[in-house]
């Protein structure tokens, strides 16, 4: 079984790093200005601007 990927706004994150919104269509075009946000584990995630958006880990450059 894999590791999860998404999140829910309100979940512990599992790890420290950065994390991006991502939603319904940011697979193919992308989200405009994504909210990004850096988090310890353990600490909530904050909500997301749209209700079907959630959190992802952003994969540095």
């Amino acid at each position: 079984m894999g590791e999860q990927t998404l999140f829910e706004p309100g979940q512990k994150a599992p790890n420290d790093g950065e994390y991006i919104e991502v939603g319904e269509d940011s697979f193919h075009m992308g989200i405009e200005n994504p909210q990004h946000v850096t988090l310890r584990k353990g600490q909530r995630f904050p909500e997301t601007r749209n209700h079907n958006r959630k959190w992802r880990k952003h994969k540095a450059p």
